[in-house]
């Protein structure tokens, strides 16, 4: 059975994008870099929404960039062999190999995907985030804090969300970033 792991950026405050929606200040070393790739290796599916998944789809053509370091070659390796899924009501279509779109989130579906999948499953992007806490799908959440605070903008973690979480790692960056990392304790059933 797959886990369902969030992992997200997060300004000291709180946000994964700035007012202006931008988080270039988010963009990793290649010690943070390296340590991400390694975290993304278990995953088997992305489960993303519209506006993560315009984002990342760079990264299909990526090894056809001119000087990509190796974290980034690594990376494109990655995320190209994973399966995507793609929640959207909007896009007509995708441009990606191994991707398909779902137009609603069915928590359901994605309870099966886990079930049947012999590898983890990723959730992307803070609004599908948030919808996949609020159907107590997260089994794991991974917080990158970097040191910047952007004074407003996306919340990295939902509003309206009360969960208890078991620390299980944390590591800090020579750059100033921290990594915490959470198993979502379910309750009893």
């Amino acid at each position: 059975m797959g886990r369902l792991i969030y992992t997200t950026i997060a300004s000291l405050d709180g946000y994964v994008e700035d007012v202006g929606g931008n988080f270039d200040w988010a963009a990793p070393d290649p010690e943070v870099f390296a340590f991400i790739n390694d975290l993304e290796r278990p995953i088997g599916t992305y489960l993303y929404g519209r506006g993560m998944y315009e984002t990342m789809r760079f990264w299909e053509t990526a090894d056809q960039q001119p000087g990509q370091s190796a974290e980034e070659a690594d990376f494109t390796r990655l995320w190209q062999a994973a399966d995507k899924v793609v929640y959207s009501r909007t896009l007509d279509g995708v441009t990606t190999s191994r991707t398909r779109i779902e137009r609603d989130f069915d928590p359901e579906t994605v309870r099966r995907m886990k079930a049947s999948s012999d590898r983890d499953l990723s959730v992307g992007g803070a609004a599908l985030g948030a919808s996949a806490f609020l159907a107590d799908l997260v089994d794991e959440l991974g917080l990158l804090v970097l040191p910047v605070l952007v004074g407003g903008g996306k919340r990295s973690l939902p509003d309206g969300v009360r969960l208890d979480l078991l620390l299980l790692d944390e590591m800090r960056f020579d750059g100033g970033v921290v990594y915490l990392r959470y198993e979502v304790r379910k309750a009893a059933a």
